[in-house]
């Protein structure tokens, strides 16, 4: 099946207000730079966004803030680490004022929020975060002498990802620390679109070494390799 579209505002057509999203990213390796403008340039609103951080690498998320679109984010590593920066920071600002819900969880607790989603796992218990703020309002159960917090499964509506090289059905491959989020955000998204660096013929990818099947891809389209460090805001 051919899942290729001409271009990001095609691949994204459908995207709804008050859409639950997630953004592929750890700071700027792996970010999907060119679906995430086209949501901008679309300006629905309401939205809520699952990635890693917002705005530190990823500087594009800065202007779905500034448009409004974002009612809700959660995030694990969310703000610039200097505090004079944060002063700046229009999401760091925004949550501040309450403009923006914000939650916030371990990065493996994170990560395999995503992946139970995509592996029809309702829930799942961790001891990351018990006795924080993580863990307010959460059921704890004891096993081996350790606590554990009861964490549910993070599924989305659509998981934007980028991808170095992918085929025309779906299957795709990172490269090296943009594999990162990648992989289980395309599993727990209803609708995953992957943005590709470079687009193959089915068969050319060793499948040895695909990172994320087709079976999880609804859409695919080529991007070129994204200009790293470029700010929007």
């Amino acid at each position: 099946m051919d899942k290729v579209f001409a271009s990001a505002e095609a691949a994204i057509d459908d995207v709804f207000d008050g859409a639950v999203i997630a953004f592929s990213a750890f700071f700027s390796a792996g970010r999907p730079l060119e679906l995430t403008k086209a949501l901008a340039r679309k300006g629905v609103k309401n939205l809520t966004i699952v990635v890693m951080q917002v705005g530190v690498g990823n500087e594009e998320l800065l202007e779905l803030v500034a448009n409004g679109q974002v009612r809700k984010a959660i995030c694990n590593y969310p703000f610039p680490r200097s505090a004079t920066r944060g002063l700046e920071h229009r999401f760091e600002q925004a949550v501040r004022k309450g403009q923006i819900e914000m939650e916030v969880y371990p990065m493996g607790t994170f990560a395999e929020k995503l992946r139970c989603a995509g592996a029809g796992i309702p829930a799942f218990y961790t001891p990351a975060g018990v006795g924080t703020v993580v863990g307010e309002g959460k059921e704890v159960r004891v096993f081996n002498g350790t606590e554990a917090l009861l964490e549910t499964a993070l599924p989305v509506d659509f998981a934007f990802v980028h991808a170095w090289k992918g085929d025309r059905e779906g299957n795709l491959v990172y490269h090296y620390t943009a594999y990162n989020y990648n992989n289980v955000m395309a599993m727990a998204g209803k609708v995953t679109i992957a943005e590709v660096e470079t687009l193959v013929e089915p068969g050319e990818l060793d499948s040895n070494f695909i990172h994320t099947p087709g079976i999880f891809v609804k859409r695919v389209v080529e991007t070129g390799k994204p200009e790293l460090g470029q700010s929007l805001i």
